[in-house]
């Protein structure tokens, strides 16, 4: 599965939560929801997306961002981006 980048550290994730008052573990339950397989994006995978620190992952399985834009409403491209690699790749075909 190909993998995005969140952008500006997860800025744009966090303020758009918060925005929406969503937790990490209101999120996660709401990926959930929207799942068609039912499993949603775990609350701790959440807190790696957004979070700060030693703990924070900057990349992410497209399923799980595609989860996290839909449940917010809000554009992908505004909470991740391509990495480079697949960014080249995608401009060559």
């Amino acid at each position: 599965m190909p993998k995005v980048l969140r952008k500006a550290h997860g800025q744009p994730l966090r303020d758009e939560m918060r925005r929406q008052g969503l937790s990490g573990p209101g999120l996660a339950a709401r990926t959930k929801e929207i799942d068609p397989a039912g499993r949603g994006v775990s609350a701790a995978t959440i807190g790696r997306i957004a979070g700060r620190g030693s703990t924070a992952r900057e990349r992410c399985e497209l399923s799980t961002a595609w989860l996290i834009a839909e449940v917010l409403d809000a554009r992908m491209h505004d909470l991740f981006s391509l990495p480079p690699s697949a960014a080249a790749g995608a401009e060559k075909a």
